[in-house]
């Protein structure tokens, strides 16, 4: 496919399936390929504290049995289908090695945690009113960009503009 042929690209799916860190940056250099000059790239990721939030929610008594894995887990960000068996394998991200996946192509516009301080209860939106769930939404939408709102959010959301 020819270069600089769209002025948007989703990434949203491919960056938390990819374990190695090259091919992450193999899918973000080809979105910056595949994009005109200021084309915007709105990419998904997972926070890594999401798979121990649920961890801690779920099976609570296994943590000690998986002590090694975890240790491993903090460090490289990655599950497989033996302890995240609804992602199966995956790549689990923090804000800051989200953050530096984009820098070398792409001007940052917004790092938006998607749920902030509802994550573990969004459910509870569907109950609501549309007027009372738009004024969570905005509330949402104000705070999922201070590092309060990133680090309880299970998602993240990159929108950045090509270099």
């Amino acid at each position: 496919m020819d270069a600089g042929l769209f002025d948007a690209v989703l990434l949203l799916g491919p960056l938390y399936h990819l374990h190695e860190l090259q091919e992450r940056r193999c899918a973000v250099d080809e979105s910056a390929r595949l994009l005109k000059p200021a084309g915007l790239l709105y990419a998904a990721g997972i926070s890594r504290l999401s798979y121990l939030r649920d961890l801690f929610r779920e099976s609570s008594d296994q943590a000690a049995e998986r002590r090694g894995f975890h240790r491993q887990f903090l460090e490289d960000g990655n599950v497989d289908p033996d302890h995240a068996p609804p992602l199966g394998f995956g790549h689990l991200t923090t804000t800051q090695e989200f953050r530096e996946l984009f820098a070398a192509e792409f001007e940052p516009l917004i790092l938006l945690g998607v749920e902030s301080f509802t994550a573990a209860w969004q459910p509870a939106l569907h109950a609501l009113n549309a007027d009372q769930r738009e004024a969570w939404l905005d509330l949402v939408e104000q705070t999922g960009v201070t590092p309060e709102g990133l680090g309880q959010s299970d998602h993240f959301l990159f929108v950045g503009r090509k270099s």
